[in-house]
């Protein structure tokens, strides 16, 4: 990971990388029955070879340490972390949030997802997810969560949240509740893919970024099949690098298939298409 000194304070580069190298012991264990089902559906599986197109650049604020980022509308809802300067915030794309909400100090938001009227800010361990207007960002209620909170998509045909907690686990729960409904273990080839991140519901398909890398993977829940692996590499230089910086943020845009995609302490955004692997032209605007 490339550095370059500034952007910000010393404590605030430590809590990022002390997060970047998150335990595997503060993980929930892989289930191998499960593990070894979904393998031998995996197999059977082609996965694609994908790559990003940039079709334009957006301003992403550098402090930001992205932990959701979702598209309703018009509107870039984004999930930042760090003690003490997590937040939720909303509005359009590449400009200044029309509204933000701050979490106090001894929460660590993650990741974010909009349900219509309301949507859930999950927190990383403090047991915790919180149900906010998503108008206003106003604080609903807070419903415990028993696990890591990491990622979290609406799948809106299923009526259910699909959730990541950093293993290779996905797990379904109630939208009203937060309650378990399922579960599937996310494997490439036969093998478990773990460090899935931040979450993209679309269609019948969810996004996972992979945490410390630059790829992206489409997986199939109801298999837990990855079906594509996304190439994100490059879209930074290593002087907009700082330490913590990472790809986490990936946003479908409604009535395309296009995506928003930034990192952590990332200065930028970009509007991206998926293509075919050997496409390795870009264009930035």
């Amino acid at each position: 990971m490339s550095e370059r000194v500034g952007r910000a304070a010393g404590a605030v580069f430590a809590a990022a990388l002390l997060l970047a190298a998150r335990p595997p012991a503060d993980r929930a264990p892989d289930d191998p029955a499960g593990r070894a089902m979904n393998g031998q559906q995996a197999a059977t599986h082609r996965v694609e070879h994908l790559r990003v197109k940039v079709l334009k650049t957006l301003p992403h604020d550098p402090q930001a340490f992205t932990q959701g980022l979702e598209m309703a509308g018009h509107t870039l809802y984004e999930g930042t972390g760090i003690f003490g300067r997590s937040s939720v915030r909303a509005g359009p794309p590449g400009k200044t949030p029309a509204v933000r909400a701050a979490l106090p100090g001894p929460l660590f938001g993650e990741g974010i997802t909009v349900l219509g009227r309301t949507l859930w800010q999950l927190t990383w361990q403090n047991r915790i997810a919180i149900e906010r207007d998503a108008k206003t960002l106003a604080e609903l209620r807070r419903v415990p969560y028993p696990d890591d909170g990491w990622g979290v998509c609406l799948q809106r045909a299923r009526h259910r949240l699909v959730t990541s907690d950093g293993s290779s686990r996905l797990t379904f729960r109630d939208p009203g509740t937060l309650a378990k409904t399922g579960e599937v273990t996310v494997t490439e080839g036969g093998r478990p893919v773990t460090e899935l991140n931040e979450l993209e519901c679309v269609g019948a398909a969810v996004y996972a970024n992979v945490l410390l890398t630059d790829r992206i993977v489409r997986i199939d829940p109801a298999t837990g099949a990855v079906t594509a692996s996304i190439d994100a590499s490059g879209l930074l230089r290593d002087d907009e690098l700082v330490p913590g910086s990472m790809l986490n943020g990936i946003a479908a845009i409604p009535g395309t298939d296009q995506f928003l995609i930034t990192g952590k302490f990332w200065p930028k955004m970009f509007k991206v298409a998926l293509v075919p692997a050997r496409q390795t032209g870009r264009r930035s605007g």
